[in-house]
């Protein structure tokens, strides 16, 4: 069996830059299927991190087309306070937490731009959960308690000071809507990166702020038992439909549980797996073929020497085990640095992603597994690319392949 890999290694480097090129569809093919999959791995990390605060005993009413882009711009029937009541009073509501979210004007440094305002509930109660429920965690300074009036929470990529030039540091003040608040608290990077770019008030003052009252632009419920959110779901949007006087299917709200939060998006980004895994092997495909057509011209380059070692005592299994090792070299080694590029570029591409969007969203890890199977998968593809040359070569007839 040395011999074998002595001679197939000799084979492959005598061919060199053929060699090479033999293998560029397998190491095309390889970088493709461990890059997207990376990639796919961690897109589905960082979008499973924006359902990171779902809660599963916690149900999310809002309005449809309420969201980070804009807020209840394109309703027209808001969540009120009747609507808190009504859900309030279903049996399996454990608590109710009503949520505000409006674009304001933020000043700092002397430099003015817009994002989001986030209301923080009044009561001890639900603000404990609020938090909770968000997955906060403080960098600097604390999470504003009741009573704490004139005081903001800033979320860490707009603390950063990237929109001020300057950044945002706990005691400073900050300007919204021409009013001076005191930053109390700077948060650690967020599970949901759409926090991290946000201000947190509580709600009073924001309502002061913004001159609005009883319109929310969404509701969060705790369940009792959450067995039982999907039971407790259907009641809510029944009760809501009845007192909207709405039809099944024309509600101007949703009810969303994260059972369906998480099914949906699982289900979307297991066909982009799919599709990407797709795509990666017609790569694979196509380097299969050039090691195949490689390893048939390679049969009849070395015609005359299969005779020789036919005529010394070689036999067929002899010559079929070393054209299978060559090919199933050249699809290992185009496995390892088709591997190893996979990698580098999915890290690469996920480092630029996460400059142009300011935010760690994409986390690319090495996953060994992915790695070994990618190069065990090439060294399959190689060998069974060698299979039929490999037969041919050693059926070969002596006499035949001396006059070779």
């Amino acid at each position: 069996m040395k011999d074998y890999f002595f001679l197939s290694f000799k084979n492959i480097r005598k061919k060199g830059l053929r060699s090479w090129l033999t293998i560029l569809g397998i190491i095309i093919g390889i970088a493709a299927v461990v890059s997207l999959i990376s990639l796919g791995a961690g897109l589905k990390t960082a979008v499973m991190g924006q359902f990171g605060s779902l809660s599963v005993d916690k149900l999310t009413i809002q309005n449809k087309g309420t969201g980070f882009g804009p807020p209840g711009s394109t309703v027209v029937e808001k969540l009120t306070k009747e609507d808190i009541k009504i859900i309030s009073d279903i049996n399996g509501v454990e608590l109710v937490i009503e949520r505000l979210l409006r674009v304001a004007k933020f000043e700092y440094n002397d430099i003015s731009t817009f994002s989001y305002l986030v209301s923080l509930p009044g009561d001890k109660e639900k603000l404990k959960v609020a938090y909770t429920e968000m997955q906060m965690e403080i960098k600097e300074g604390r999470f504003p308690e009741i009573g704490d009036l004139g005081k903001v929470l800033v979320g860490k990529t707009l603390a950063e000071g990237k929109s001020f030039e300057k950044e945002v540091l706990v005691g400073k003040k900050i300007r919204i809507n021409d009013k001076d608040f005191e930053v109390i608290g700077i948060l650690d990077m967020a599970i949901n990166s759409q926090l991290n770019n946000v201000i947190f008030m509580f709600e009073k003052e924001m309502n002061d702020l913004l001159n609005f009252e009883d319109e929310y632009d969404l509701i969060v419920a705790q369940v009792e038992d959450q067995d039982e959110i999907v039971d407790v779901a259907k009641k809510i949007e029944e009760e809501l439909r009845q007192n909207r006087k709405e039809d099944i299917g024309e509600e101007s709200f949703s009810v969303e549980t994260p059972l369906q939060a998480f099914s949906a998006v699982n289900t979307i980004l297991n066909v982009i797996n799919l599709i990407i895994i797709g795509i990666a092997m017609i790569s694979l495909f196509v380097g299969a073929t050039g090691i195949a057509n490689t390893m048939y011209t390679s049969v009849l380059e070395r015609t005359k020497e299969i005779g020789i070692m036919k005529a010394i005592g070689a036999k067929n299994s002899d010559i079929m085990w070393i054209f299978l090792i060559e090919s199933g070299l050249l699809g290992l080694v185009g496995g390892i640095v088709g591997a190893l590029i996979g990698l580098g570029a999915a890290m690469l591409v996920a480092n630029l992603a996460n400059q142009t969007l300011g935010d760690n969203l994409f986390v690319v890890a090495i996953s060994y597994p992915l790695l070994f199977g990618a190069v065990g998968f090439s060294f399959v593809v190689g060998i069974l690319s060698g299979v039929l040359p490999a037969l041919q070569a050693s059926k070969l007839n002596v006499v035949d392949a001396l006059r070779g």
